[in-house]
């Protein structure tokens, strides 16, 4: 009888496996409430882009609207966002691109050298980076960029943005890489490839997560960059989407679903990058920062 009931499995709720079932019950209900929280805004600014501005004012703002209009996307298209959705396109695209290459190259070589006393100071200087904020360093980014002819270009946005991509992508990759085992690497040696080709055969594959975590972070955040573009631009023509959201909020006043539409088209390619690249994202913060 003693060894039936040592055999018998443990009630529920009592073993680790029970407790922690508890633990994911709670913390799912508090990710439901914070579903809710987030999507409350997105809900408002939605219904609020196919509102007239007399259904605005004089109904229920977190009601739907009883007639859909798409005239405030009209509205908009007419302010020639596309123009400014292209300057924030070539902007990220052409920031992102050659951080993600060059912070990739860094990190391979620092984890890879990891005796050369050089490379050391590279990776501490990157890592000072991390504590050096954009607002910090504005002013003297912006005579350089006045020195260097480049001020109401959009070549003056990408270039800082560069810089300021680079030192968290490092991190990010260094710490990556840093987790592919030793003897894929001397096996690669072994078999007469080049760290170069080691570069790109072995360690690029591998640190793909990785790279696509780096890529849809730096995107993020210089799609929304309002600072760069705001002092480092001035003609209207080189506006990016952050700073035109503000050029229509003064020209369309109290038009509040006109603004909610502008805010509608500039949110959807950020949605959607997220949501392609949501699985790779999550995994590569998640082993970039927790071993």
């Amino acid at each position: 009888m003693a060894a039936i009931h040592a055999s018998a499995p443990a009630r529920k709720g009592t073993t680790p496996v029970g407790r922690l079932l508890r633990l994911n019950w709670l913390g799912g209900t508090f990710a439901w409430l914070w579903l809710v929280v987030v999507m409350v805004p997105i809900y408002w600014i939605v219904i609020t882009s196919v509102k007239t501005s007399e259904n605005y004012f004089f109904t229920n703002s977190m009601l739907p609207p009883h007639e859909i209009t798409f005239d405030n996307y009209k509205l908009v298209f007419q302010n020639d966002i596309v123009h400014y959705f292209l300057n924030s396109v070539i902007v990220s695209v052409g920031a992102v691109v050659p951080a993600v290459a060059i912070s990739f190259m860094a990190a391979y070589a620092i984890v890879r050298g990891v005796g050369n006393r050089w490379l050391r100071t590279m990776n501490t200087l990157f890592l000072m980076g991390l504590a050096i904020p954009l607002q910090a360093v504005i002013i003297p980014v912006y005579l350089i960029i006045i020195r260097l002819h480049l001020y109401d270009t959009l070549l003056a946005i990408i270039l800082p943005s560069i810089a300021f991509a680079i030192p968290l992508s490092v991190l990010v990759l260094s710490n990556f890489i840093r987790d592919v085992p030793r003897e894929l690497f001397e096996s690669m040696r072994m078999d007469g490839a080049t760290e170069w080709g080691t570069l790109w055969r072995l360690a690029f594959p591998l640190t793909r997560p990785a790279l696509v975590t780096v890529t849809i972070y730096n995107a993020l955040g210089i799609w929304n960059g309002f600072l760069l573009p705001l002092v480092l631009t001035q003609s209207p023509d080189k506006r990016t989407i952050p700073l035109a959201l503000v050029s229509f909020q003064g020209q369309f006043q109290v038009n509040v679903p006109a603004i909610a539409a502008a805010v509608t088209l500039t949110t959807l390619p950020i949605i959607l990058l997220y949501a392609i690249g949501r699985r790779q994202l999550l995994s590569g913060l998640t082993a970039g920062f927790g071993k």
